[in-house]
């Protein structure tokens, strides 16, 4: 069974213009619904994240803070990151959506799932959002597994093309977590090098796999294969979260990583054949970035349709780019040295 979140009132967060608006959602939600496909997934209800949850990742005036912006009707934190009169209850929802899937995960009612949620959160800091980010979902969820189930080594996969920094500054001295990141570098929000490993007893529980632009589907596969699942061999997982950022498509407009909604199915096959491996197949993907509103729905469809096992495969209106991607060998050679796995 594969399980997934939902939450409608998302559209009270959005500024148009922006490429991080309501339509993200909305036009994915509109596919999914027209494909039919969620008939036969489990849905699980969004509820309100509370205090705990939220100050187990962030700095108590930042969620006051945030509070106080939506209150008073909204503003900008950044330069890229705007907040509405609905962005905090919609964040809190969000979170706790996403907590709620990975109590279905965790408790087997459900093998695997994805949270169709916005705002993204893989940006946000402990103390600030940014890069479109208000709250840490995926930091959050991962506290919330370890507080609720007792889980003490949780894996976080980024696939987002731009690093995950927030993420990586809640866990970077914790042992506990295992942060892993595929991301075009040097791009935003420029971290992400190789020699960012961690630090304290978090030595070696960060690993940065930094491409360059033009990688294409065999870098970001090749990462998985060769770094990342000996990594998590090594660390023993006993629940895996994704952030998954649609946003290294060849058609994005925000990055140029040259992937393809192919390339996107075959990372989550081989992500399911690890959490099978390591963890009894528990596997929890949230929606990261994506910005190209005739790909992203059909990225996101073609993933629920790997986690289901849905005999149709994927769907791809738009193909592959042409040309071959960039030989990364040296690159991934360094990384396995850095963390000592060659």
């Amino acid at each position: 069974m594969t399980a997934y979140v939902y939450l409608p009132t998302h559209i009270g967060h959005t500024f148009p213009g922006h490429p991080e608006n309501h339509k993200r959602l909305t036009h994915t939600w509109d596919l999914l619904e027209k494909d039919g496909i969620l008939d036969r997934l489990l849905r699980v209800d969004c509820t309100p994240a509370d205090a705990d949850a939220l100050t187990a990742v962030h700095d108590a005036r930042y969620v006051d803070l945030l509070a106080q912006i939506s209150a008073s009707g909204g503003g900008m934190l950044d330069a890229d990151t705007y907040v509405t009169e609905e962005s905090y209850e919609v964040a809190l929802l969000s979170a706790g959506g996403l907590n709620n899937l990975v109590d279905t995960v965790c408790t087997g009612r459900a093998e695997n799932g994805f949270a169709l949620l916005r705002p993204p959160g893989h940006h946000a800091r402990p103390v600030h959002g940014m890069g479109f980010c208000l709250l840490s979902n995926v930091a959050i969820a991962a506290r919330h597994a370890q507080k609720q189930h007792g889980y003490a080594r949780m894996l976080i996969v980024d696939f987002d093309v731009h690093h995950g920094n927030g993420t990586q500054e809640t866990f970077y001295d914790d042992s506990s977590v295992l942060f892993f990141s595929i991301h075009q570098y040097p791009y935003y929000p420029g971290s992400g090098d190789i020699d960012e490993t961690g630090a304290g007893t978090g030595e070696g529980a960060t690993i940065n796999v930094p491409f360059p632009a033009g990688v294409g589907d065999g870098a970001y596969l090749a990462a998985i294969e060769e770094v990342l699942k000996p990594a998590a061999r090594r660390f023993d997982p006993q629940l895996i979260l994704v952030s998954a950022g649609y946003d290294a498509h060849w058609m994005d407009p925000l990055a140029q990583h040259q992937v393809s909604i192919e390339g996107y199915a075959a990372m989550i096959r081989s992500l399911m054949a690890l959490a099978e491996e390591v963890c009894d197949g528990r596997l929890v993907c949230t929606l990261e970035g994506g910005y190209n509103l005739d790909v992203l729905p059909h990225a996101v469809l073609s993933t629920l349709r790997v986690l289901s096992g849905d005999p149709r495969g994927i769907s791809d209106p738009v193909g592959v780019p042409h040309g071959k991607g960039r030989d990364v060998s040296v690159a991934l050679a360094a990384v396995k040295r850095r963390h000592g796995l060659s």
